[in-house]
């Protein structure tokens, strides 16, 4: 991709593409390159990536589950970096996560416990990651 950047020079719509992918660590994909090539960490990035290009003035609300999960910490960044973009532009990202890495550059924490299953769903802690870090009954908390 990144030599692709001066071959279509004049074209705005394709160099913008191609920016982007970079910026999200996808630069070193091959034009024509097979979806089926791709890592998880990969193709979830492609996606939120076509979804971020064709928004225009329009906002969505984007409800993730886990997205880390498998990702090497490398993915990890770029997957921050695309998520603030998509933030950055006016929407809003909720996130079901357990990543220390993605929890610390979230914006606000909701800390459910105190276990998981049945003897969870309770609100433990809420607010910025250094506020969740600061509570004592938040096991959250504890690895911030």
């Amino acid at each position: 991709m990144h030599e692709c950047l001066s071959i279509f020079e004049g074209e705005k719509k394709i160099q913008a593409i191609l920016r982007l992918l970079t910026e999200i660590g996808l630069g070193y994909l091959k034009m024509g390159q097979s979806l089926t090539t791709l890592s998880g960490g990969e193709g979830q990035r492609l996606k939120l990536a076509k979804e971020l290009m064709k928004q225009g003035k329009k906002t969505s609300l984007y409800l993730l589950d886990e997205p880390t999960t498998g990702l090497h910490p490398n993915d990890t960044i770029q997957l921050l970096k695309l998520l603030n973009r998509l933030v950055d532009a006016g929407n809003t990202v909720i996130m079901v996560e357990h990543n220390s890495q993605v929890i610390e550059a979230a914006d606000w924490v909701v800390d459910l416990g105190p276990e998981g299953g049945a003897k969870g769903g309770q609100i433990i802690a809420e607010g910025t990651p250094e506020m969740i870090r600061g509570n004592k009954d938040s096991f959250t908390g504890q690895y911030l």
